[in-house]
């Protein structure tokens, strides 16, 4: 088969393709026959480590930890998929040397399968994972908000998404509006803009205007319930200015820097709650509970892709991986797919 690796750390050019023999799945183990991949930012930020040259855990590593495919054997005592099921991945690549979905055919754990519900395209399902996950959590971490997400679960919520045109963004904008909340998005240009409007966002806002608080304020007069929160050391006066009482704030990137700067006295005054989310170590039973969850709202027809449901596609074919990291690495608008084998 044919197997995209790198074994040590760097830009997209330390991505070979080789040659490797199909992997049999063990016990616990499902081997999925990869129709279509996704690439993540933190795909590429594996691969490119803290410095170039870097010596990896494992002596090569196959990228990507979603993608959607098809069922092609399992292991003894697996019983969550079947042979021939079409399902989407998750964490596929993590601490694993040779999961990743960048190949034709993965061996991965059981736990990190999923059934594709049979209107979900395989595009759909290789733009779940990181994102729809990582939202789901976003979305379900509030003091006084559900746990599990379903149709009115936010009902009467006002829920502000930073970012609504990134993956992750469009993804809570989606779930947040199928489980019924007032979803306000923030976004830099008319053109991301029309993007977080695709997606569903009732009110969508220019981040840089001068008046966007009381733009936010008008729509919720007594702040917002919830902030899905990608830029915190950027946000964090606009989210306390924004935020009611007990309100919580769902951090879940560090895109503008590391450090945060909090006026303690006037979060005490509000009972906010700040909670952070890594995917990789939420834990196992949170990821299936998300997984249920977006599956449900698959179903329900929302978390759709392509330009008109707000998440642009480019693609790209297995032997121009590299390429594929680059673009994501460039900070393009919308989702990268690479397609690995006819569906």
């Amino acid at each position: 088969m044919k197997t995209i690796v790198y074994s040590q750390t760097g830009d997209p050019s330390v991505l070979q393709l080789v040659d490797r023999p199909v992997g049999e799945p063990k016990a616990g183990e499902v081997r999925v026959r990869i129709v279509v991949s996704g690439v993540n930012p933190t795909d590429w930020k594996s691969r490119r480590g803290t410095a170039p040259g870097e010596a990896l855990a494992f002596t090569d590593v196959v990228p990507n930890q979603d993608g959607a495919g098809i069922v092609d054997a399992i292991g003894d005592r697996v019983e969550n998929v079947a042979v021939g099921d079409r399902v989407w991945l998750a964490l596929a690549a993590y601490q694993r040397a040779d999961s990743g979905t960048a190949q034709e055919y993965a061996v991965l754990p059981a736990e990190r399968v999923f059934a594709l519900p049979p209107e979900t395209s395989f595009d759909q399902g290789a733009s779940l994972g990181v994102p729809a996950v990582t939202a789901y959590r976003a979305l379900s971490v509030a003091e006084d908000g559900p746990d599990t997400l379903y149709p009115g679960a936010l009902g009467g919520k006002i829920v502000l998404v930073a970012g609504g045109a990134g993956a992750v963004g469009h993804a809570a904008i989606q779930l947040a509006r199928w489980a019924g909340a007032t979803v306000i998005t923030t976004v830099s240009g008319p053109a991301k803009a029309a993007l977080a409007t695709a997606a569903g966002a009732h009110r969508v806002l220019i981040y840089t205007d001068s008046d966007v608080v009381t733009q936010i304020r008008t729509v919720a007069p007594d702040g917002v319930d919830l902030i899905v929160e990608v830029a915190p050391a950027q946000n964090s006066a606009l989210d306390l200015a924004v935020i009611r009482n007990r309100g919580s704030i769902a951090v879940y990137a560090n895109n503008g820097g590391d450090l945060v700067t909090l006026d303690v006295r006037k979060h005490f005054s509000l009972n906010v709650r700040y909670q952070f989310v890594l995917l990789y170590t939420v834990g196992a039973e949170v990821v299936h509970q998300a997984a249920a969850g977006i599956n449900a709202a698959l179903v329900d027809g929302a978390l759709n892709v392509g330009a008109d449901g707000g998440l642009p596609l480019h693609r790209f074919d297995l032997a121009h991986t590299a390429d594929a990291h680059a673009l994501v690495e460039s900070g393009v608008t919308g989702k990268v797919l690479i397609d690995v084998a006819a569906a």
